[in-house]
């Protein structure tokens, strides 16, 4: 008889654009002393970390791709494992950057990628040019071994002021649930906002299409930036921001928790 999924291994399912991949700068502070009780699924190879798709490792970052920085998810993990001592967390980042709501629609995303630049071409062959479909294997492979406790999307910069955008989000999150045999008022969606216009975002217009998402997905929570600087680029976050970020997801999850 196989081992059953331990309800203490709770998975979290990561997806996005460039700072949901990660755009922080890894500094010493955040390889060191990860704890053992996070772990990140490899959605791809990591060839020079001599990570394999589909495979468990301790969460050292990079946790989407081998060239990638640090991201929200990093300090979402090491803050609930440090608030939920008999819990292990895992994560899986699916995420490219600079891309549409549409590359994870699996409705819209061999038009959406046929008609786009190279750069977009190539971003998302690294996942046979359907994102959605390795979120969802890479999820089952999970479910093999723990639970699923919920959704993290940071996304929307491409998509910013698009007031259908929740609704897009929506069907993702949706189609999810349903792949994954999972109960949507179980199964939260945790929703950053991007760099606020109080601290010089380009999109931060995008936060009150942001702030709606809870009027259209019962089980949508919103993640505060309120005040997280940018890297200097008005789009982008700073390493100190996405530590803070990462914490405040895992904050509004742990309430979800009650914790």
């Amino acid at each position: 008889r196989f081992s059953e999924p331990d309800p203490n291994f709770h998975v979290y399912l990561a997806f996005g654009q460039s700072n949901m991949e990660g755009y922080g700068q890894i500094e010493s502070q955040d390889t060191a002393n990860v704890p053992e009780r996070f772990k990140m699924m490899a959605a791809v190879d990591f060839p020079s970390k001599g990570r394999i798709k589909g495979n468990w490792y301790t969460a050292v970052p990079p946790l989407c791709k081998e060239n990638n920085g640090l991201s929200p998810c990093d300090y979402f993990g090491r803050e609930l494992v440090e608030n939920l001592p008999d819990v292990t967390v895992g994560i899986i980042n699916v995420a490219v950057g600079g891309s549409s709501i549409d590359l994870f629609d699996e409705d819209k995303v061999d038009a959406y990628v046929n008609s786009g630049p190279d750069w977009l071409k190539n971003a998302a062959k690294v996942y046979g040019n359907h994102p959605y479909k390795v979120l969802v294997e890479m999820g089952k492979k999970a479910q093999q071994d723990g639970v699923i406790k919920g959704f993290l999307l940071h996304q929307g910069e491409n998509n910013a002021g698009d007031k259908n955008w929740p609704n897009n989000v929506k069907k993702i999150y949706q189609s999810l649930c349903k792949d994954l045999g999972l109960k949507e008022e179980e199964t939260p969606i945790l929703v950053g906002e991007v760099v606020d216009k109080s601290v010089g975002g380009m999109y931060g217009y995008h936060n009150d299409v942001i702030a709606t998402i809870p009027n259209v997905i019962p089980n949508g929570h919103v993640v505060s930036a309120k005040m997280l600087q940018s890297r200097g680029d008005n789009l982008h976050f700073s390493s100190a921001s996405y530590r803070e970020f990462g914490k405040r997801y895992a904050q509004v999850m742990l309430g979800i928790l009650g914790k």
